[in-house]
């Protein structure tokens, strides 16, 4: 009796652990690590990329997930500080087990943590960070695990420059950056630009994070005769920069990187922020399907104030990344790092994106998905950002696709 009710027992056992086990498997998920500033004057930005991130893994975990498992995402507020950006880094990898992290906002804080995924061997997609040597910093190294789709410095500094110059006709350019490594570089940058065009800047000035008085750097660019002020900063330091021309009642064009479109520099600002120009990959216009579906699911589901997106460059390039680092992970067939490094730098099939649509956008040698070609100028005005040339709204339907023989970029840091 024993016997035979061990018996048939046994097949029972048997399909109780199996049902168990295909219960784990279903429960193991795919971690992304998420990194950037929550809190903050970057926040803005920061906030932006993670709710990008949050709506492209919601759209792919409805449709299944990735290789029949859910993308779980594991985010850390970073606040912008190098210091935690480590810490965090160090957590994801080693507790947290993430497949490959997205996000960092600050170039300082990238450089200093990602370190830890290249020793790791685990991708890092750099979503917003743009200071030019980020996908550079191993190039020693035979494997290089950082990826990136924003648009570099390289990129807008010639830019800017060439938007100050050429297209408005500006002789007498002064420099103001913060001192970060995000503004230092940048400014070495636009020095780089302006040296190509057989220029130098009038003044080259320097603030600090939190400085809420810009008269003493603002009072030597005009003394010096500049025709424009440069920026490379962030919102909040950006609308002092703005703000104290008003006070002085001296108004000349701002033109700077991509920072300027931030919510805290438009809303700080005031009227006093309008017409700042700068280098945008996305601007908030429902110009393609993808775009207008994206701008649509967004205000609905995170309803922004004022039906704005804090920083839309931000959310679309959050979104993309996911897409990217997803459609590498199937390709691969794997959550190991090598295999979607490698999946990565050879894409066979091309992701539909908000910002462009990337057919091999990566290779072994190049891990910028974003070339010279795609950025376009907006402008502050009526308190939010629009295209600042009509020939590119008109044209904005057609989208912008990598060409690796885009024009405009800086030579120094090509490979």
């Amino acid at each position: 009796m024993t016997s035979q009710a061990t018996h048939f027992r046994l097949p029972l056992i048997t399909l109780a652990l199996a049902a168990a086990f295909a219960s784990a498997q279903a429960a193991d998920t795919i971690k992304i690590g998420v990194a950037g500033p929550f809190t903050g004057g970057s926040s803005s930005m920061g906030v932006s990329m993670r709710d990008g991130v949050r709506l492209a893994t919601e759209e792919i975990n409805k449709a299944g997930g990735v290789l029949g498992r859910q993308i779980e995402l594991v985010e850390r507020d970073d606040e912008a500080k190098n210091e935690r950006g480590v810490q965090i880094a160090q957590e994801l990898i080693n507790k947290e087990k993430v497949a490959a992290t997205v996000g960092y906002i600050n170039t300082g804080v990238a450089l200093a943590s990602q370190r830890f995924y290249q020793e790791a061997k685990i991708p890092v997609m750099n979503n917003v960070a743009t200071g030019s040597a980020i996908t550079h910093q191993f190039d020693t190294q035979p494997e290089n695990y950082i990826f990136r789709n924003a648009a570099h410095d390289s990129i807008q500094a010639p830019m800017i420059v060439e938007e100050a110059v050429t297209r408005r006709g500006y002789k007498k350019l002064a420099i103001l950056a913060d001192s970060t490594n995000y503004g230092q570089l940048g400014r070495q940058d636009l020095v780089k630009a302006l040296e190509l065009k057989g220029m130098k800047p009038v003044a080259e000035e320097k603030f600090n994070i939190k400085d809420v008085d810009m008269t003493p750097q603002l009072l030597k660019a005009k003394e010096a005769g500049a025709e424009a002020v440069l920026t490379y900063g962030i919102g909040p330091e950006l609308a002092q920069i703005a703000n104290g021309m008003t006070k002085l009642g001296w108004k000349v064009p701002i033109i700077g990187s991509w920072t300027l479109s931030m919510a805290n520099y438009i809303d700080n600002a005031g009227p006093g922020g309008e017409g700042a120009r700068m280098p945008q990959t996305f601007i908030q216009e429902p110009t393609t399907p993808k775009r207008q579906s994206f701008i649509v699911s967004y205000l609905k589901t995170f309803n922004p104030k004022n039906s704005r997106i804090d920083s839309p460059v931000s959310a679309a390039q959050g979104y993309d990344s996911v897409y990217l680092l997803a459609a590498a992970i199937k390709q691969a067939g794997s959550t190991d790092g090598p295999k979607i490094k490698a999946a990565l730098e050879d894409l066979k099939t091309p992701v539909d994106g908000v910002v462009t649509t990337y057919n091999k956008p990566f290779t072994k040698t190049d891990h910028e998905a974003i070339t010279a070609n795609i950025p376009v100028f907006g402008e502050v005005k009526g308190q939010r950002v629009v295209y600042a040339y009509e020939a590119d709204f008109k044209k904005a339907s057609e989208v912008r696709v990598k060409d690796v023989n885009a024009k405009g970029a800086l030579t120094a840091v090509k490979k």
